[in-house]
């Protein structure tokens, strides 16, 4: 349902733009929010799941989200629709923190990879299903119904999920609810590190301004950010019960999945955001067609991710995994060959094997991660996996929108992307290729993290 949701988004956001004549930098926060509140949001949910229990908070994140998605359907403005989509995200973020864990409580550890993978398919079926759905309301209806599709899933997750998401057993000792004190201070400290963090990646281009009041406005805010993620990291180390369970990043295994898998997903969402502005902009495509040809990426996923989470189980997830990432290096490499007469069944193709290499990645290091952590921390690794997940489409986004930006206008003398007009194309074409080689870079790092993640423990 969540990747539905941010895939059929992701080809809207041309014609939410133009609907509401905003700025690329605004728009982008019709994701942005959702990305952020997710990212704040989801070691809130796991840790809490020692409180109320995991089957709770999914199957109530499954209400709110469909709440959220029907007040997005009815948002008026950009400003209300951005915040509709925090409401959408709160809900998104509760049934994603617990997601795997649950998968976790079903699958004995020698299969879990094999689960995971099932997951897999449902996130693909998601992401392949979006973008054509998308294109054809957009075309043929408005963009506004793209959020009135996943109200009634939402529904019936809700009250399905209500009879057949039981509690476990409590009386075993492996499955007791725990209740310890809720590290509030934590939580705000990194709700705030989150968000300024986020501000300023989005707002950098106050550097580049003639203003001496705004640099000096950026660079205080750049203090600020590190203040925050120093006093943050000084209050988890303290803390009995921390947010971020910090003992676990002690362990290679762990933190080199945590790092890896926020890179793979900022690599993706360079792609996934700026891809559908070069189709419709520069090839001219229609909204439907845009959709047919983002659908290559998860189309891939699909038959790809099962057989992944079976490898896995096999030979483990350093091999498997750091493959995957080296393949969506190459199709990085390859996508920045596109230009303005490149045919869009061979754009398809460059993003079916990025979308290969991300889902040779993505279940076994899911499945590195649970397997060598206990029950009892399951419920925090799941949320700390979709942090990291988060994490990385966050600032994948946000980086990609900024240095877009920043190149674009500055081939162009200052105009932005609303402002894109065919004698442009040879600006956008190269500020997409830059976007696009910073990208590889940044999957190059992930395949070298992959690489040393070291053994999971038994």
């Amino acid at each position: 349902m969540s990747t539905l949701d941010s895939s059929m988004l992701n080809v809207a956001l041309p014609s939410i733009m133009k609907n509401f004549s905003a700025s690329l930098a605004l728009t982008e926060w019709v994701v942005l929010i959702y990305l952020l509140t997710i990212t704040i949001m989801l070691l809130v949910w796991g840790n809490l799941t020692k409180k109320y229990g995991q089957e709770k908070i999914y199957t109530t994140g499954a209400l709110i989200f469909s709440i959220g998605s029907f007040l997005c359907f009815l948002g008026s403005g950009i400003y209300l629709l951005i915040f509709f989509r925090f409401i959408q995200a709160l809900g998104a973020s509760m049934m994603m923190a617990v997601g795997p864990a649950l998968i976790k409580s079903v699958f004995p550890q020698e299969k879990l990879g094999r689960g995971l993978g099932m997951i897999g398919i449902a996130t693909s079926l998601g992401l392949m299903s979006g973008p054509a759905l998308s294109g054809i309301l957009i075309r043929w209806a408005n963009w506004r119904l793209i959020f009135l599709v996943t109200v009634p899933i939402g529904l019936l997750v809700y009250f399905f999920g209500k009879q057949t998401c039981q509690p476990r057993n409590t009386t075993s000792p492996d499955a007791q609810i725990i209740k310890h004190p809720f590290d509030s201070l934590g939580a705000l400290l990194w709700a705030c590190a989150i968000s300024m963090t986020l501000i300023m990646t989005t707002h950098a281009t106050a550097i580049c301004c003639s203003s001496k009041a705004d640099s000096t406005l950026f660079i205080g805010g750049i203090c600020l950010t590190l203040v925050l993620w120093f006093v943050f990291a000084l209050n988890e180390l303290r803390q009995p019960y921390p947010l971020l369970p910090v003992k676990l990043f002690r362990r290679r295994f762990f933190f080199m999945a945590m790092l890896s898998g926020m890179l793979s997903f900022s690599v993706l969402f360079f792609v996934l955001l700026l891809t559908p502005f070069y189709l419709r902009a520069v090839k001219r495509l229609s909204a439907d067609q845009t959709g047919y040809v983002m659908m290559a990426l998860p189309l891939c996923v699909f038959f790809v991710s099962p057989i992944a989470g079976r490898l896995h189980d096999r030979i483990g997830a350093k091999i498997v995994a750091t493959t995957g990432l080296g393949i969506c290096l190459v199709g990085l490499l390859l996508l920045t060959s596109i230009s303005a007469v490149t045919p869009p069944l061979q754009v398809a193709a460059l993003l079916a094997v990025l979308g290969f290499g991300q889902a040779m990645f993505l279940s076994p290091n899911s499945a590195a991660a649970l397997a060598g952590v206990n029950h009892q921390q399951a419920g925090v690794t799941s949320s700390l996996l979709a942090t990291a997940r988060n994490l990385g489409m966050l600032t994948g986004t946000a980086l990609a929108g900024l240095l877009f930006t920043l190149t674009f206008s500055g081939l162009t003398g200052g105009l932005d992307m609303k402002d894109f007009q065919p004698e442009y194309t040879a600006q956008f074409i190269v500020s997409l290729h830059k976007s696009f080689q910073a990208a590889a870079v940044i999957a190059a790092v992930g395949v070298a993290a992959s690489w040393w993640r070291g053994k999971t423990p038994a």
